[in-house]
C-alpha cells in the first residue's frame, strides 16, 4: 500500500500518510449495520438529533452531547472520537477543507501533515484592554490531532445551528470548528463579578457559516437543565458551565434562596454545604452544570485541592 501523493510506503489500515500528511483512500470504517446518520450524512450516536420535545426549542436545536459522546461525531470533512474516561482525549481526523481552533496548552499529539497557526479573533483592541487572549491556536489539516485537558471531567459537544449563540464559563471551551464565532460578554451586575467566581467575563459562541461543533470540558461529571419562561434554578457556584443567552444570571444568599426559615434557614444551608452566596439562573433556556465547582487556572505548584469560599475574594482574580 502506497501514499497516492509521496509514493511512501503505508502500513495497512492508516487514514494518513506518516511522511506527507495526505488521506489515504478509504477513509474511515463504516458504522454498525442500524446505527442512526445525522443530517450531513455522517455517523451519528443514538439521540443525537432527538428533539427537544415540548419545549420553546421543537427541533431547531439537537440535543447536546454529554457524558463523552460515545460514537463519532461527524462534521463537515472531520471525524471526532472521545476516548478515555477519567480524563478524557478529544481525537480529531482532520481533512482538508474546516480548520479547528483550541484553547491554550490542551494540545496533546498531532500529525506531523497538521499545521498550526494563529487565528485573530474578532474585537482584538476590546480583547486586549480587557486581558483577554487576542490570538488563539488554529490548526488545518489533513491528519490526526488530539486534545485533552489535566483533569477529570467529561466532554460535551454543542452542534449549533447557523445564527445560534451559546454562553460558556471562561477557559472550559477545548475545540471548535472554524466556522464559529468566537467572542466574549461582559458579566451584567457587580454582585456577578464580584461572588459568582465567574469572573467580569463570558465566552461566546456563534455558528456564522452553516451547522458548527464546540466542545467543552466539565469537570466531574456533566447534566443539563431545561428552565421555563420565569423559572429559577441556584447553583452552586463556580459548578456552571454552559447557557443559552436568554438564560439570566444573578446572585441570591443561601438564605434568599428559600421560601422563609430565617437564619435558622440559613444555617440549615451550610450545613448542606451550601456557599453563602449562590448563582440563581431564570429561564427560558438551557443550562449546563457540572458536579465539580470549576477552580481558576493557578500557577505550577500551587495548592490545588479543597473547595474556594467565595466570601473571600481575591480581587487579583478578577482581572487575570
Amino acid at each position: 500500500m502506497v501514499c497516492p501523493r509521496c509514493q511512501s510506503q503505508l502500513a495497512p489500515g492508516v487514514k494518513f500518510c506518516a511522511a506527507c500528511g495526505a488521506p489515504v483512500q478509504g477513509g474511515p470504517p463504516h458504522p454498525p449495520q442500524g446505527t442512526a446518520y445525522g443530517p450531513t450524512g455522517g455517523y451519528a450516536p443514538p439521540n443525537q438529533y432527538e428533539e427537544y420535545t415540548n419545549s420553546m426549542f421543537g427541533n431547531a436545536v439537537p440535543k447536546g452531547e454529554l457524558h463523552n459522546p460515545k460514537g463519532p461525531l461527524q462534521i463537515g470533512d472531520m471525524t471526532i472520537s472521545i476516548d478515555g474516561e477519567l480524563v478524557p482525549v478529544v481525537d480529531i481526523m482532520l481533512g482538508n477543507q474546516m480548520p479547528i481552533y483550541f484553547e491554550h496548552h490542551i494540545l496533546l499529539w498531532k500529525h506531523p501533515g497538521v499545521q498550526l497557526g494563529f487565528k485573530s479573533l474578532q474585537g482584538a483592541a476590546r480583547r486586549f484592554f480587557a486581558g483577554l487572549q487576542v490570538f488563539i491556536t488554529e490548526a488545518q489539516g489533513p491528519g490526526n490531532i488530539a486534545f485533552s485537558r489535566d483533569s477529570v471531567g467529561q466532554i460535551v459537544a454543542l452542534r449549533l445551528q447557523h445564527g445560534q449563540t451559546v454562553e460558556v464559563r471562561e477557559h472550559q471551551f477545548l475545540v471548535a470548528t472554524g466556522n464559529v464565532d468566537y467572542n466574549f460578554t461582559f458579566v451584567q451586575g457587580a454582585a456577578n463579578i464580584l461572588f459568582s467566581r465567574t469572573g467580569m467575563f463570558i465566552d461566546q459562541f456563534t455558528a456564522v457559516n452553516g451547522e458548527g461543533l464546540l466542545l467543552l470540558h466539565g469537570y466531574g461529571n456533566v447534566f443539563e437543565k431545561t428552565l421555563a419562561p420565569g423559572e429559577a434554578l441556584d447553583i452552586e457556584p463556580g459548578a456552571w458551565l454552559w447557557k443559552d443567552p436568554s438564560v439570566q444570571m444573578t446572585t441570591t444568599t443561601v438564605a434568599g434562596s428559600q421560601r422563609g426559615g430565617g437564619i435558622l434557614g440559613a444555617i440549615g444551608g451550610f450545613i448542606a454545604g451550601s456557599s453563602f452566596l449562590l448563582n440563581r439562573f431564570i429561564g427560558p433556556g438551557r443550562i449546563g452544570i457540572q458536579s465539580m465547582t470549576y477552580h481558576p487556572p493557578q500557577a505550577e505548584g500551587a495548592q490545588q485541592a479543597g473547595g474556594q469560599s467565595n466570601t473571600n475574594i481575591n480581587l487579583g482574580d478578577l482581572f487575570s
